[in-house]
């Protein structure tokens, strides 16, 4: 087998990988009940799909035309970098904006957290009212 067919093949198998977990992303956003459930899947399997997908595309190029491709690399490093930092902090607005969790979830760790943050900070309005009711 040459160098050509075996990275048609990889490249294929690595595309057709990153399509079937962009379907299974869009499943979960689709399927899953609150903002954090979807946002976790929007993020996770959509970077890995296409991570997957311009790999294969990388691959592809690089073993049966010996080209290397400097902008796939780098949107391989974009999408690593930038997906999963803008759902964190999509989600984070969600949460610092009161969106509420769905009815199944069964534990709220963040509450106690940012309340006591809120506590601590004399800037916050939590901290204030707090402050006023203490003394």
């Amino acid at each position: 087998m040459s160098a050509s067919a075996t990275g048609e093949t990889i490249g294929a198998i690595l595309i057709l990988v990153g399509a079937i977990m962009a379907v299974i992303s869009a499943i979960g956003v689709l399927r899953l009940p609150d903002v954090y459930t979807r946002s976790h899947a929007g993020t996770k399997s959509a970077t890995l799909a296409v991570l997957l997908t311009l790999t294969g595309t990388f691959i592809y190029f690089w073993l049966t035309d010996h080209y290397i491709s400097i902008r796939l690399i780098l949107g391989i490093v974009f999408v690593f970098l930038t997906a999963p930092v803008a759902g964190h902090l999509i989600t984070r607005a969600a949460y610092r904006s009161k969106v509420p969790l769905t009815e199944t979830s069964v534990e709220d760790e963040l509450k106690k957290v940012l309340n006591e943050e809120s506590y601590n900070d004399p800037e916050s309005d939590g901290g204030a009212l707090k402050k006023e009711e203490d003394g």
